[in-house]
């Protein structure tokens, strides 16, 4: 038995559960202030400790984080812009007060490792999980393990070419008109003044958010060399019609170049949407967890 987190910047999941088909207990808790989500979460764990037990832990959180376990700062959320939440320790804290392994990663990464586990990257080594609600998160896996390197990826801050014509800034408060200041919900909702649950699907500015999706596919697909690119997220979920945007867009963007005409034959298996649907978050704290107890 495993219990996870999936530390979101509105709510937090705890699961404890061995897999999909094992989940004993969930509990969800408003992420509000660090004083008061984390005892709140750590109230959750104290619970299940005494009544069942758990054998690793894995957390998923937002970000950015630092995941260096030779830095002094691990364990932490570092320069997120959700306010309070900065430079605050998570990882350390609840591994030092319940003495079982502990993983801590992306949110996004841990739903990756689950999509790789349990859903639509099963037998793959080498995918990526994009998912598009308030922002873009990306969750690169290569060889069955997240990208490492200086820090983890942050993908969703990538820079794509711009629709011509469209010059409003950006919505992103680091990098205006990254990935994330063009397609994130929040973006959509920033240069329409509305909610994107409540604009039409014939709306132009879906076709502006597939083309920033698929120029972050295209950079993708040459640098990550994904055997499948995963879409989900409230963004994907309400508007399905921009999937196929997105792929058309990919496939023009690609022209053909190295696999690009391996990946035009097989698109709409290409990039898909996530198996797991809207449990990719809470089961990849479970797959993050599972994956310290094997280390």
């Amino acid at each position: 038995m495993v219990a996870g987190i999936e530390l979101g910047g509105t709510k937090c999941v705890c699961v404890l559960a061995s897999g999909p088909d094992g989940v004993v207990d969930e509990a969800r808790i408003p992420t509000t202030r660090p004083d008061e989500t984390l005892p709140a979460i750590e109230a959750v764990l104290d619970g299940w400790a005494r009544d069942h037990g758990f054998a690793a832990l894995g957390i998923g959180s937002f970000g950015p984080i630092d995941v260096d376990r030779a830095s002094p700062s691990y364990g932490a959320i570092i320069t997120t812009p959700k306010p309070g939440w900065s430079n605050v320790d998570v990882a350390q804290r609840l591994e030092r007060r319940f003495g079982v392994p502990t993983a801590f990663d992306t949110d996004v990464a841990g739903a990756a490792l689950a999509e790789g586990r349990w859903g639509g990257a099963q037998g793959l080594d080498s995918f990526c999980y994009i998912t598009v609600g308030t922002g873009v998160g990306v969750g690169v896996i290569s060889s069955g393990q997240p990208s490492r390197g200086l820090g983890h990826v942050e993908a969703g801050h990538l820079r794509v070419g711009r629709v011509a014509g469209d010059d409003w800034p950006g919505a992103c408060v680091y990098h205006g008109d990254c990935v994330e200041g063009l397609a994130s919900g929040f973006a959509v909702e920033k240069r329409t003044g509305r909610r994107g649950e409540m604009i039409g699907a014939d709306d132009p500015v879906w076709s502006l958010v597939a083309h920033a999706l698929a120029g972050l596919c295209h950079n993708l697909v040459l640098t990550a060399l994904p055997q499948r690119i995963l879409i989900g997220g409230s963004v994907a979920n309400h508007q399905p019609q921009v999937m196929g945007m997105i792929r058309k867009r990919l496939v023009e963007s690609l022209a053909g170049y190295a696999q690009g005409g391996r990946i035009a034959g097989e698109i709409e298996a290409y990039v898909a949407s996530p198996a797991l649907g809207d449990q990719a978050g809470p089961l990849g704290s479970i797959a993050l967890g599972l994956g310290a107890l094997a280390a």
